[in-house]
């Protein structure tokens, strides 16, 4: 017996089935990588520091002035990148807001010309073009999104992002020292919270790409390992040359 499906059960199959993932990765992105930072560096310095056999104590400084001063950083370099972006962003609005109101019919014919390059008819472009461009505001909306690829409603703010690379690097960086804070003697316990919140970060990345949990998981366990290790070596050799 075949089953005929009607257009609304389509409809709702589409509606149901259709959807995607948020591929900028939104605030999961950054936050994810922010930490993911954190723990690889913050990681690598300390297990660098213990490889020249320094004290419990040299280690945990280490530490913590590592997750101050990264964060620190993060926060003042994306400050600075996203304050600057928006400038220029700022600027090229401004621009595009005096061409609009210097130079309208050329403003409104160049969207017409961007709408029959994707195919809609030159007479309807035309009339569609005319119609978005009555309201100026919604005329530079448009143009600035057609144009420069923004939206100038929904800038990024540079204090939430310098907030959020804080936050995110701190916590990432905490890891490895959180054993010793709460009493650990020895590297390794620092070694494998650290090794086990990359698996996690790694996972958590899979939601922002192709990718599954665990070859995410696994690939950032690995990268993050090796990292650990070599400053470890390289720890070590400084260690014996200059004890040497």
């Amino acid at each position: 017996m075949s089953v005929v499906d009607t257009g609304a059960d389509l409809h709702e199959a589409h509606r149901d089935n259709h959807t995607h993932r948020d591929v900028t990765g939104g605030w999961l992105r950054p936050a994810v990588f922010g930490a993911m930072d954190g723990l690889v560096s913050n990681l690598a310095l300390m297990t660098g520091v213990a490889g020249g056999a320094v004290s419990q104590q040299t280690i945990v400084i280490t530490g913590l002035a590592g997750l101050a001063a990264g964060a620190f950083s993060m926060a003042a370099g994306e400050y600075t990148s996203v304050a600057s972006q928006r400038e220029l962003v700022e600027a090229e609005l401004a621009v595009e807001r005096q061409e609009l109101r210097k130079h309208p019919k050329d403003e409104m014919d160049e969207l017409a010309a961007l709408y029959v390059t994707r195919g809609v008819e030159p007479e309807l472009a035309g009339e569609v073009a005319r119609q978005l461009s009555l309201d100026p505001e919604q005329a530079l909306e448009i143009h600035a999104r057609e144009e420069l690829g923004v939206d100038p409603g929904d800038l990024p703010s540079p204090l939430l992002a310098a907030v959020s690379s804080f936050g995110a690097f701190a916590l990432g960086a905490l890891l490895p020292v959180l054993p010793y804070l709460l009493g650990a003697t020895e590297l390794w316990p620092a070694v494998l919270l650290a090794l086990l919140g990359l698996f996690g970060c790694g996972a958590v990345v899979s939601r922002v790409t192709a990718r599954t949990w665990w070859f995410s998981g696994l690939r950032q366990l690995v990268l993050g390992g090796t990292a650990a290790a070599l400053t470890y070596g390289l720890g070590t050799l400084f260690g014996v040359a200059v004890g040497g």
